[in-house]
């Protein structure tokens, strides 16, 4: 019996004698190598350290120099110039699952996992400190460098590093999250079954700064509690409408309040310059957005879009699901003054200005100006009424080589004007009355040139057609019918106005000289994409002091 013991206990002490040589060898180079290949040999991973440390002041901690991780035959996923293992009792259930891990001085790279894998290691917490991460894969794409922080618990995943349940908390010098790169970044959130929740952000965004919160649900869903941006200064290689393009491509993007100030935003044909902006209870999903009680307030220095400049432009609307009502818009365009207000309506899809004012403009129509006009509108304009128009000295010019005109201090009022429908722009309904101080028609001078029309749905009735023209006076009727042909009846009648008034606008030249009583009764069609010529016909009478002539027209040509 008691040989038994003395066995037993020589035993043990042998045991223990072992246990001490494997402690120490293991904290040796040649221990720390020989765990590498064992590890790397055994798995489909391959590990590598320089030392393995263990200190009895800290009993439950394991530190290892000079880490790589990874699969075998491919590029490190994780890389660390020290990692310190928390040990706990559940690792003799779980060997992989520690207490804690913390990364010092290295990177995570997921981009390396091969597909469908995902790190075989857990913990309770993990802590970062200047570490670099890189996950194209995850739920929103990151990059970061000089990261600091912790994730609690953390339990990656084959696409996403913070795993589906987790609290998070992170530093990074900088940072590009889901395509926007961003410095001196702080984020505060948690992850809960796909579903992100970001409690706090601040971030150094182009030159200015970003701070908020809010969430991003497992199908991609937005919800912005709170956005913040200030004095941005972005400048970008991409289209205003490819800018916009990520908005849309978002399953829905809820926003409960946004503000801007002072941000400068620029592109290849477009630019925004001094802008201050609230947004607040708006949902968008793709083309189309809601609101329950939702409001835009805008102002800009300016904005820019091809050719298209506002200078000082004030926006201010309200959203509800019968639509937008624009309570006020305000801008200095081309040297003159626009104001408008009135509604859209999202039923049918039209927007009435109950008031337009225009004054001061100095504006040259654009050389594809009648295109533009004739071309279809977007799906979600379906008509434009103007309920009242007033218009003081503007100049319009249109350098168009082929019929060239001018009007100077163009003045006019109109009611009820419908402008497009059925997504096409025209004079569907309603009156105008223009006047102009001077004109020119195709090198033609007018004096005091004015036009008076109604509109409906058959034809645009002009009532009062005149102007001077020499020492004499050019007056006339028209209508217009609103048929696809656009038939064109015109009556127009001179008192001593040159004989040839008519030749710049397409009447050939007549054999007499002086001044003229003319009278001319004309039929064509204004057919879109058609000339005109071959449909005009009419008939020309005119008087002068010693001759007088008659030409008729058929089909554009003198018969």
């Amino acid at each position: 019996m008691k040989f038994l013991g003395k066995f037993f206990l020589t035993l043990a002490l042998l045991l223990l004698l072992g246990l001490v040589i494997i402690y120490i060898l293991l904290q040796t180079q040649w221990g720390a190598g020989w765990f590498s290949r064992w590890v790397s040999d055994k798995t489909d991973w391959h590990l590598s350290l320089s030392k393995i440390e263990h200190n009895f002041s800290a009993p439950s901690h394991i530190s290892l120099d000079n880490f790589s991780f990874g699969h075998d035959g491919q590029p490190a996923v994780l890389v660390a110039k020290r990692v310190d293992l928390g040990l706990s009792l559940v690792q003799f259930s779980d060997p992989l699952h520690f207490s804690s891990v913390e990364l010092r001085d290295g990177e995570i790279n997921l981009a390396n996992l091969t597909s469908g894998s995902a790190l075989p290691v857990q913990a309770n917490r993990l802590q970062l400190n200047n570490m670099r991460i890189d996950s194209p894969k995850s739920t929103l794409p990151l990059f970061a460098q000089q990261v600091n922080g912790g994730i609690v618990p953390w339990k990656p995943t084959s696409s996403d590093m913070l795993g589906r349940d987790a609290q998070f908390q992170m530093s990074a010098s900088t940072m590009t999250l889901n395509g926007v790169p961003g410095e001196n970044v702080l984020i505060q959130g948690s992850v809960t079954q796909g579903r992100l929740l970001f409690n706090n952000i601040g971030v150094d965004l182009a030159r200015g700064s970003m701070t908020g919160n809010g969430e991003r649900d497992a199908q991609g869903n937005w919800k912005i509690n709170q956005l913040r941006l200030n004095d941005i200064r972005l400048q970008t290689a991409s289209s205003l409408r490819d800018f916009l393009q990520p908005l849309q491509r978002v399953p829905s993007i809820s926003v409960k309040r946004l503000d801007m100030t002072d941000a400068r935003l620029q592109g290849p044909d477009w630019a925004v310059t001094d802008l201050d902006l609230t947004l607040k209870n708006v949902t968008w999903k793709g083309d189309d957005w809601q609101s329950q009680d939702g409001s835009l307030a805008m102002n800009a220095g300016n904005f820019i879009h091809g050719r298209f400049e506002l200078n000082d432009p004030i926006v201010n609307m309200d959203f509800s699901p019968q639509g937008v009502a624009l309570t006020q818009f305000s801008s200095r365009w081309v040297n003159g003054v626009i104001r408008a207000d009135g509604n859209w309506s999202r039923s049918d899809k039209r927007l009435t200005l109950d008031n337009l004012a225009i004054a001061g403009l100095e504006y040259t129509l654009p050389g594809d100006w009648r295109d533009r006009w004739q071309a279809a509108l977007p799906d979600w304009l379906d008509s434009v009424l103007v309920t009242r128009l007033t218009s003081n000295r503007n100049l319009i010019i249109d350098i168009n080589p082929s019929f060239p005109f001018q009007m100077t201090s163009l003045d006019g009022s109109g009611e009820n004007l419908l402008l497009a429908q059925r997504h096409q722009w025209g004079i569907w309904g309603g009156k105008v009355s223009l006047t102009a101080a001077e004109a020119t028609f195709n090198r033609t001078d007018l004096r005091h040139p004015s036009i008076t029309l109604s509109a409906n749905d058959q034809h645009i009735q002009v009532t009062e057609l005149s102007a001077f023209n020499g020492k004499g006076l050019l007056e006339g009727t028209a209508s217009v019918g609103q048929q696809a042909a656009r038939p064109l009846s015109l009556n127009l009648t001179g008192r001593a106005v040159p004989v040839n008034v008519l030749q710049n606008w397409g009447w050939p030249v007549l054999p007499l000289n002086g001044d003229s009583n003319l009278q001319l009764q004309l039929n064509a069609a204004l057919k879109a994409n058609a000339p005109l010529r071959p449909t005009v016909h009419g008939k020309l009478s005119v008087t002068t002091d010693s001759q007088q002539l008659q030409q008729t027209m058929q089909a554009g040509q003198l018969r």
